[in-house]
């Protein structure tokens, strides 16, 4: 029995059980989240910091794994231009 001694219909009973529990959810967010970061972010911080406590020769490996390269087209009127190579390496 709900409290205040009123009964509730089974269609209420259940809106109250979602609310409940959209309540626990939004107070549950990721650290990372709440500290204003995306997951991408989370994690290439984490695994930079992981690359970092390793001993050579495995530094090196995945230094080296880390690297990463792509193309960017930009489009103009519907059709791709040029691609550009671009490469993004973090600083060590």
């Amino acid at each position: 029995m709900p409290q205040g001694g009123e009964l509730l219909c089974p269609c209420a009973r259940g809106k109250v059980e979602r609310e409940e529990a959209m309540a626990s959810t939004a107070a549950a967010v990721p650290f990372w989240r709440a500290a204003g970061m995306t997951y991408i972010t989370y994690s290439n911080i984490c695994a930079s910091l992981v690359r970092g406590c390793l001993k050579e020769p495995y530094r090196s490996e995945a230094v080296s794994r880390e690297k990463v390269h792509f193309n960017v087209s930009k489009w103009a009127n519907g059709k791709p231009e040029k691609p550009s190579i671009r490469s993004d390496s973090p600083e060590v």
